[in-house]
């Protein structure tokens, strides 16, 4: 059986990507010491240092499935606290889904970000903390390891099996640990994935249902 080829685009470290099994994976991030350090946990891996929003335009059709992280800070509930500088959301999140969700892709696609501060604008799957657009079915999913609260996931660097003590890194440790997703739930999206290509007899769930 060939290996699914999985496009892991704004990677991050990984926290996706640890339980994914019989994958050949390219991974995408921008953020060179990011990147190495997701090589180290992942060293078979194929690791690109790259925009993956343009990465994504210039290679949609060599993947079997695409995971796609963008940039969540605008998106999140944080802005309404007062304290942030006004901004608008950075609308690649809503490009990507609906570029994916397009004629153009044939595969299967998974796109993730936070619970926004407003009502997304297209309709998505909640789990723990995300939002899911895919045009495969997720079922209603409950973690085995909850989540770590705001308070704890800002307060550690060592988290679901990645630890980030005593590595040289510009960027914010803790940001980067309270940032990644749960294993399990990474895990759970690609089996959902999986479910289509096995079973010829499912449907896709159109991108707009409710």
């Amino acid at each position: 059986m060939n290996r699914l080829k999985v496009c892991n685009l704004y990677c991050g470290i990984g926290g996706n990507r640890k339980l994914w099994e019989d994958v050949n994976v390219t991974a995408v991030e921008l953020d060179p010491e990011i990147a190495k350090v997701y090589q180290s946990y992942f060293p078979d891996d194929k690791v690109i240092v790259a925009d993956a929003h343009q990465y994504l335009l210039d290679h949609y059709k060599e993947f079997d499935f695409i995971w796609s992280s963008p940039p969540c800070p605008s998106h999140s509930r944080i802005n309404t606290d007062g304290n942030q500088k006004a901004r608008y959301p950075d609308m690649t999140l809503y490009e990507e889904i609906l570029f994916l969700g397009n004629n153009w892709y044939n595969g299967l696609w998974g796109v993730e970000n936070v619970i926004p501060y407003y009502t997304p604008l297209i309709y998505a799957k909640e789990i723990d903390r995300h939002l899911f657009w895919a045009n495969f079915k997720i079922y209603d999913y409950e973690q085995t390891e909850k989540p770590l609260s705001i308070a704890r996931q800002t307060g550690t660097t060592n988290r679901f099996g990645f630890n980030l003590k005593g590595v040289k890194i510009k960027g914010n440790k803790r940001q980067i640990m309270k940032n990644l997703v749960n294993p399990e739930t990474g895990l759970y999206i690609l089996n959902c994935a999986r479910n289509i290509i096995t079973k010829s007899n499912v449907n896709q769930t159109n991108l707009f249902e409710s």
